[in-house]
């Protein structure tokens, strides 16, 4: 749709100008901004019944459903608990998997006969101990935002709360990686700790970045107040 003068279609306009506030997953606020096109185009179909032209009821259908500063508070809460939930969901399927690694590259090196400083093995200990804390904290935050969420209303400051907790997961996976390395300089089998260590670093890559993710949409949720 285009203005007699020339100017860009008003629903069109004010949807690319709410797309581009919000963050949040890609695919959630695909779905979102969709919904949000169809009510205005829907809005302007029934308006253009009355007087006017039809982008005169575009344009009356957009200051119906107000300025993007008045709506997009409440889409991105949204779209934060979803980021929320991707991290969270990220961070307990992921943070076990130190453990793992550890295991078969101890597994390895007792079936080789060969044994690590002793500091290794505790550096490791400690990594897990904060990987599996990690993975309930984001298990329970998935509890929350999910069924429970039908019947008690989402923490405020829970997001934030899982973008540091995949935030403490991201750096546990990134030490793991370093002493995975360092084992395996140390080790006579290396390519079991270096290819642990590898498969470490691209965890801790994708929690990074899930992390990274989640604490600006907890950003942007905790600058507008409930």
């Amino acid at each position: 749709m285009r203005t007699s003068g020339g100017d860009a279609d008003p629903i069109e306009a004010h949807v690319a100008e709410l797309a581009a506030a919000l963050h949040g997953p890609a695919q959630a606020k695909s779905r979102m901004v969709t919904e949000f096109r169809e009510g205005l185009l829907e809005a302007a179909s029934d308006l253009s019944h009355g007087p006017g032209s039809d982008c005169d009821a575009a344009r009356r259908a957009v200051c119906e459903f107000g300025t993007v500063a008045e709506i997009a508070p409440s889409f991105q809460r949204e779209l934060t608990i979803a980021q929320a939930r991707h991290t969270a969901r990220t961070v307990a399927l992921i943070a076990p998997l130190l453990l793992l690694c550890w295991y078969l590259v101890r597994a390895w090196d007792d079936f080789t006969g060969h044994r690590l400083p002793d500091p290794v093995p505790l550096l490791v200990a400690h990594l897990g101990g904060v990987a599996v804390s990690a993975s309930l904290l984001a298990a329970a935050a998935l509890g929350v935002t999910g069924v429970l969420a039908r019947r008690f209303p989402t923490p405020h400051r829970l997001p934030l709360v899982v973008a540091w907790t995949a935030t403490t997961t991201a750096v546990t996976l990134g030490v793991g990686a370093l002493t995975l390395a360092f084992a395996s300089v140390l080790a006579t089998n290396w390519p079991s700790s270096l290819v642990a260590g590898a498969v470490t670093i691209v965890f801790h890559a994708k929690v990074a970045a899930s992390a990274r993710a989640c604490r600006e949409c907890a950003r942007l949720s905790v600058a507008v107040p409930c």
